[in-house]
This record gives C-alpha cells, structure tokens and sequence, in this order.
C-alpha cells in the first residue's frame, strides 16, 4: 500500500504541490491528470525520491519513504521505476545495455563499469525487451530508434528492476496515436499479469479513462478530484482544465481495452 500524507513540494513562495493525500492498493492503474503545472509530475518525482518533499510523508507498506538515505533510498527507487517522458535512454549505448542499466541496484559498480553483466540479467533484460517485440533490436544504438521504439526499451528497463510500483510521467506525450496504444497496452499488460502497481501522468482524459482504474486530478498543486472513471463528469473536468478543457476532451471516450486480449507476458521476465 503507497500512502500519501499530505505531502508538499514549494520551490520558493510557489507550492507546485499542495497536501496531496491519497493511498493507493496493490495492483491498481491510477491515472493522474490535470491541466499543464498543475504539480503531477512534481508529484511523481517526490513519489521516487528525485525530489524532496518540503513537507508531509510518503509510506508504503509502512515504511516512510521520505525517510531512507544510501542504499535503503537506492533501493526504493528501483522498487519505483520511474518512465519519463523523453525516455532518458544513453543514445550511443545498445538497446540491450540501456535495459541493464535498470539492474544498477542490484550489481556492483565495477561490474556495470566494465560491462561484465552477470549472465542472469542479461537473459531478464532480453526477456524482458521480447515481451514488447524488441528483442531483435538489442544490438542497435538506442538513439537510431524512434520515439515508440525507444519508449517501450524504457518499459522494458523499468519491468527488469522488478520493481512494486511504475511511475510513468506522461509517458505517451512525444509519440503519435499508434505508438500511444503500444505504449498504454504495454503499462496495462504488465499492470494486469504481473500485478505491478502503476501511477501514470496523462494529459488525455480518453486514454486514462479507457486505461485507468482510478484517477486522481490535481489543479493548482492539489488534489481536487478522487474516483473512478466513470465519477468524472465532463463539468468536473472542465474546471480541473480550464482553459485547456476543450483540447483534451475528445467526442466519446475511447473504448475500453481488453487486458484478457492483450497477448500475455513472458513470465520469464517477472522471475
């Protein structure tokens, strides 16, 4: 259980996060939305430890997040694997390499130093890259890829850290429709069968009702809205965004995907 206690992020006088509370159950899809600066990827970020909280605390499973330092702190950031939007992928390293970077916390420095990966990663990460037909790719450059491409080798870096919870920040924003539905079945499949725990930044309300089990709207750095999808009307909606209302509310929303049709994972990958 990810509890979150009224936590507070300022950057001088201005709180781009503002007493958000919430707590969310194992293997859960929340979507958090919310229009441009409304505080979803500063919240995100103090999730993983990547920024500090100016105050209030985050648990899971009891233990205080905001507390760990050193190794314990290293640590949870590889049971929160982070997915970001412009991939944070190393460009001139292969495909392979970059999934094994997600394997940082567990092999010592030298070994990762002198690219002597322990042959057990390198079977997860291949796995890993085979459940989101990459595999073929793992010999190329990560920067020859394109923006689909190089996001589902971020999926698949997050998936060999092992971790409890996926803390995607708008991880669809740069890529065009197609690779938008690869990327969102790809967070489903392994929310559905592994029973990984996601908590997915989006700016589409269509996808993250379709997707989402839960979605929490933030405006102005707080939690405003709390429910399923079907509880946000469009009025709720248009006050969360304002001005930008009529760009991210489409006709219907889109139709709900199928996580039984979705090809299952490769078991192999969760070992």
């Amino acid at each position: 259980m990810l509890v979150v206690e009224n936590l507070t992020c300022r950057f001088g006088a201005k709180a781009a996060v503002d007493s958000a509370s919430f707590s969310i159950a194992p293997g859960s899809f929340v979507g958090v939305i919310g229009r441009s600066g409304a505080g979803k990827s500063t919240l995100l970020r103090m999730i993983n430890r990547l920024a500090d909280p100016s105050e209030g605390r985050i648990l899971f499973d009891g233990v205080d997040i905001t507390a760990l330092r050193g190794r314990e702190l290293r640590q949870w950031r590889a049971r929160s694997a982070m997915i970001f939007q412009q991939f944070n992928l190393v460009g001139r390293l292969d495909v392979l390499t970059n999934v094994l970077m997600g394997r940082l916390a567990e092999v010592p420095t030298w070994r990762s130093l002198a690219q002597l990966w322990p042959e057990a990663d390198r079977a997860l990460a291949l796995s890993a890259l085979e459940q989101f037909d990459m595999a073929a790719l793992a010999a190329q450059r990560a920067d020859q890829l394109s923006g689909g491409q190089q996001q589902r080798v971020a999926i698949a870096r997050a998936l060999v850290q092992e971790p409890d919870i996926i803390l995607a920040d708008e991880p669809i924003a740069s890529l065009d429709p197609r690779n938008t539905r690869i990327v969102m079945d790809a967070l489903l499949r392994i929310n559905k069968h592994f029973g990984i725990t996601v908590l997915c930044n989006l700016h589409s309300l269509d996808l993250a009702r379709s997707y989402c089990d839960r979605l929490i709207g933030m405006a102005a750095g707080r939690v405003v809205f709390d429910g399923a999808p079907e509880t946000l009307t469009d009025h709720i909606a248009r006050e969360l965004y304002d001005l930008e209302a009529n760009d991210v509310m489409g006709g219907a929303p889109a139709e709900a995907p199928d996580a039984a049709a979705i090809p299952a994972l490769n078991t192999a990958a969760a070992a």
